[in-house]
């Protein structure tokens, strides 16, 4: 059976990847913004604010992102930003990006959903993360 229809079939494989993201929270939601911002990026070497979880994504971007880290096997950590609307709005000003997911590795952002996509398919991503 054919996936080609399937939006979050991105990647176009048959094979299963392995699940490497870890749903996370905050510990204590008191102190200032951008500070609670730089602890949950600093939770993982591969940070990703995303929208919903990496089991069940809420939008195909995350989906997408979440399907090309764990195509790579991949061990990330990721916030739902539906979650917080605090965090969803500081998470924008804090990178001076406006949209989700995105995606941080050792502390600094990579980029959005087509940033990644491009690295993805160029090899980039993967020497990143190795």
């Amino acid at each position: 059976m054919s996936d080609d229809n399937n939006p979050f079939n991105i990647l176009g494989s048959e094979k299963v990847p392995t699940q490497g993201g870890k749903p996370v929270s905050e510990e204590s939601k008191s102190g200032d913004l951008n500070d609670r911002i730089k602890n949950l990026i600093g939770s993982s070497k591969v940070f990703l604010f995303m929208k919903g979880n990496p089991e069940m994504p809420q939008c195909g971007f995350s989906a997408n992102v979440v399907g090309m880290l764990n195509a790579m096997n991949a061990s990330y950590n990721t916030f739902d930003i539906l979650s917080d609307m605090d965090i969803r709005q500081g998470v924008k000003e804090f990178s001076n990006w406006p949209t989700y997911p995105q995606l941080y590795v050792n502390g600094q952002l990579l980029g959005g959903n087509d940033i990644i996509m491009e690295m993805y398919e160029a090899g980039e991503l993967e020497a990143i993360l190795n």
